[in-house]
């Protein structure tokens, strides 16, 4: 995995433009990270080939720490419990 996707802040969201699925996405990360004060950015993975090679079909993918956490649909209460280091499933 590229430092860059492990370098920066807990939550990163892989995503590209015009993708519906990533606006939806965006919207839960930003609640979330809010609520919790915790850093979040967005990387689009069309800007980097290695990125599109690995997530280009799953987007948008949200990393936690620089682990892949959820794809194509982010759910709020399993991103907050993995945020406060509890599992939901």
């Amino acid at each position: 995995m590229s430092s860059r996707l492990t370098d920066g802040p807990r939550l990163r969201l892989l995503g590209r433009r015009g993708c519906h699925l990533c606006d939806e996405a965006r919207e839960v990360v930003v609640a979330v990270a809010v609520e919790a004060g915790v850093a979040w950015d967005e990387v689009d993975v069309d800007t980097d080939g290695d990125l599109a090679d690995e997530y280009g079909d799953r987007v948008p993918v949200v990393l936690l720490d620089g682990r892949e956490h959820a794809y194509w649909r982010v759910d709020a209460e399993r991103l907050r419990a993995a945020l406060s280091g509890r599992r939901i499933w």
